[in-house]
């Protein structure tokens, strides 16, 4: 059964860190695309970063290009979203997501349904 559970959420003061953890505990998305959005209150969930399957190809959206880093462990079945330079604007709760094979760029413009998603982890960026 897939199942992608998120994990590293929390408090952070703004200039700080943190880094997400994506677990595909099916261990069976090896070849899909995995991709970090956020939803902020009353907000629209926007694409924040997506990386391929063999992590050859990243995206990030502008706003947290330079300041975030995704990378992906399959030894862990596990992606991450290492989280620099955090601002106000970033409290959300952040998903993972897969979505197959398909062009990072396009998937975190939402332009693909994805197949899975985890249930969030909740980022508060304040001090």
């Amino acid at each position: 059964q897939v199942q992608l559970v998120e994990s590293g959420g929390g408090l952070a003061q703004p200039g700080g860190s943190l880094r997400l953890s994506c677990l595909d505990s099916g261990g069976t998305l090896d070849y899909s695309a995995i991709g970090w959005f956020r939803q902020a209150p009353g907000k629209d969930r926007e694409g924040v970063s997506c990386i391929s399957s063999n992590g050859e190809f990243t995206y990030y959206s502008d706003s947290v290009k330079g300041r975030f880093t995704i990378s992906r462990d399959k030894a862990k079945n596990t992606v991450y979203l290492q989280m620099d330079s955090l601002k106000p604007e970033g409290t959300a709760v952040y998903y993972c997501a897969a979505g197959g094979l398909v062009a990072v760029e396009a998937m975190c413009h939402g332009r693909y349904g994805m197949d899975y998603w985890g249930k969030g982890t909740l980022v508060t960026v304040s001090s």
